[in-house]
């Protein structure tokens, strides 16, 4: 049974920094390509960020709005994924999630809420 458990999310003033994280297990995290996910209010669920597995070279995507600001990293070997967020933004705010990329495995977890604001 997949399960994914994100943390790390709170309420940051603009400029702020985050570090999220994911507990994946159920499933084989070592031979997927994993992302992170947000929602925010009235928006559809957006991809940020993928990263690919492997234990030499691990590649990267961000989307074009948090490219810069967002780093993911994966460590398989604890079945973990994060997702560091710097210099938030009030657009950065919403629910965020990790999953396989870019489709989705058919589990969510309950997400992490990143709340920007002064």
């Amino acid at each position: 049974q997949v399960q994914l458990v994100e943390s790390g999310g709170g309420l940051v003033q603009p400029g702020g920094s985050l570090r999220l994280s994911c507990a994946a297990s159920g499933f084989r995290l070592s031979i997927n390509i994993m992302g992170w996910y947000r929602q925010a209010p009235g928006k559809q669920r957006e991809l940020v960020a993928s990263i690919t597995p492997g234990r030499l070279t691990k590649y990267a995507n961000y989307a074009d709005s948090v490219k810069g600001r967002f780093t993911i990293s994966r460590d398989d070997d604890k079945n973990m994924v994060y997702l560091q967020l710097n210099n938030l933004k009030p657009e950065d705010t919403a629910v965020y999630y990790c999953n396989v990329a870019p489709r989705p495995a058919g589990s969510w977890g309950q997400g992490t809420q990143v709340t920007v604001s002064s």
